[in-house]
């Protein structure tokens, strides 16, 4: 007679080290933040040739700017002469060229060095090999993803692949049409915990019924512990009197144009590893960017992204905000209350996970194997 076995109710977690070592978090840095896709900056946010955004991506800060043709380049914010940094300002606007406020060294926002003091009896200087160190850059979502790799990963085995693994495929993110819509709305947040303490919680709804009673409210199946990502394809339902999603169950707006009839009331969740959630509902789009900083302070830009008429016209976007940044606020503070006990020695081995977060330990596993496994640490 033969036995099934037994699955086990409780899997580990990340040993606490993995939150609070700063030499993992140089690791992560170097081969997660440096070396995959990461989500910069709206498109829409640099709207005219010389707007320019710079953004912490690892240990680099990048400038992100709109050529005089229209186009989104990307660039180490670094000048190659002595290594200042160019762009002090988190955005702007650059007139004409990026000057280096150091030398002097100029260059057009193609990269390309055109001017230095003395620079016309340096004839053998190239002034294309001497411009800017370009980073590779991918538009999707409306959102300018940049990659500082030498050989940047395929866009689409990687970011585009997250979609199509947790919703079947493509076509059913393309029905939000989130490169076109306008942005209503942007929260930053400034959290005092590790990256992958948000990551976690994003992805699981074990905590729901616990801290997120407006949320359960318009999704009622959530407060059951079940995440929104727990099989391919799943949209959690509106309750039966909840008419939009909105912070009292309210009308929203109306489903946007190529949504289609199975997409409406659900909301879709997605994790597009590192750094990035993207969440789907009829009316709007709410879209997560993550910037680790260090070990224990994460900042989180998350913008709420409505059909262009609506934002033109005015109209009033505040209880669809308020849903999703309760939501946020709630999360960010239950993990601000994790990271402290992450260097205690009752975590020193982690914790553990039960059935409705085993999908976490995917999540750690894809971690620990980026980090080199056995040469980041066994995770016990």
């Amino acid at each position: 007679m033969t036995t099934t076995p037994i699955t086990p109710s409780l899997i580990a977690t990340l040993p606490g080290r993995y939150y609070t070592d700063p030499d993992v978090f140089r690791q992560e840095q170097e081969r997660i933040f440096e070396s995959m896709w990461f989500c910069a900056v709206r498109g829409s946010d640099l709207d005219r040739p010389g707007a320019f955004r710079t953004v912490q991506v690892g240990r680099e800060s990048v400038i992100i700017t709109r050529t005089r043709n229209g186009d989104l380049r990307a660039f180490l914010n670094v000048c190659r002469h002595r290594g200042a940094r160019l762009c002090m300002e988190e955005s702007g606007e650059i007139r004409r060229t990026l000057q280096c406020p150091y030398h002097a060294w100029t260059y057009d926002l193609d990269g390309k060095l055109i001017a230095a003091p003395n620079l016309i009896k340096m004839p053998d200087v190239d002034r294309t090999a001497y411009g800017l160190i370009k980073v590779a850059l991918r538009e999707w979502l409306g959102y300018a993803w940049v990659c500082l790799a030498d050989e940047p990963p395929s866009f689409e085995d990687t970011v585009v692949h997250a979609a199509v693994e947790r919703l079947g495929d493509i076509a059913a993110i393309e029905h939000y049409g989130t490169d076109n819509l306008a942005l209503g709305k942007r929260i930053t947040y400034d959290v005092q915990a590790n990256w992958k303490l948000i990551v976690e919680n994003f992805m699981e709804c074990y905590h729901c019924a616990t801290i997120h009673p407006e949320l359960t409210e318009v999704l009622p199946e959530f407060a059951d512990g079940y995440a929104a990502q727990y099989y391919v394809g799943h949209g959690a339902e509106f309750g039966d009197e909840v008419k939009g999603f909105t912070v009292d169950g309210s009308e929203g707006f109306g489903k946007l144009p190529a949504v289609s009839a199975d997409q409406d009331r659900r909301y879709y969740a997605i994790t597009v590893k590192p750094t990035v959630f993207v969440n789907l509902v009829p009316d709007h789009v709410i879209l997560h960017r993550m910037f680790p900083l260090a070990e224990d302070r994460t900042v989180v830009e998350c913008d709420w992204l409505y059909a262009p008429e609506v934002v033109e016209s005015g109209a009033d976007v505040s209880k669809s905000v308020e849903l999703f940044h309760r939501v946020n606020v709630q999360d960010f503070e239950a993990c601000e209350r994790t990271q402290p006990a992450m260097s205690s020695r009752a975590y020193r081995k982690g914790g553990v996970l039960v059935p409705n977060e085993h999908h976490i330990g995917i999540f750690h596993a894809w971690l620990v194997e980026r980090l080199g496994g056995a040469h980041a640490g066994p995770v016990h």
